[in-house]
């Protein structure tokens, strides 16, 4: 990841709704949510709501796609992964075992963050 595409990132996600909408997202999986169940866990409108998701998406840190109807949208997890190894990327002098904490996290089909903080 380059500098330009992590400061798109960094600031899609700093603020509130945004960050909630990943967050939501990173935990309900590869299956993701439609538009309107994201409304109603965060409490907010579906215009304001729809604004979040473009910049989300412009970020590439969300995907969309259609189902039937609805908009279903998920967490695109090597993006997001890229973002918090461009973080990491100098952190600790490349300490293996913050790098395999990263990466075990945020590999694509991981369980849970938990998990890698438990170890």
């Amino acid at each position: 990841m380059d500098e330009r595409q992590a400061l798109s990132s960094f600031s899609a996600l700093s603020q509130e709704t945004r960050l909630g909408i990943v967050r939501s997202l990173v935990v309900a999986g590869h299956e993701g949510l439609a538009a309107g169940s994201i409304a109603q866990r965060l409490g907010v409108s579906a215009s304001a709501l729809s604004f979040h998701l473009k910049d989300l998406v412009h970020a590439n840190l969300i995907a969309q796609r259609r189902e039937s109807r609805s908009l279903v949208y998920t967490a695109n997890y090597d993006a997001l992964a890229a973002l918090v190894t461009f973080l990491l990327e100098d952190c600790c002098a490349g300490h293996p075992k913050v790098r395999t904490s990263v990466e075990a996290c945020c590999a694509p089909g991981a369980a849970s963050g938990a998990d890698v903080v438990a170890r």
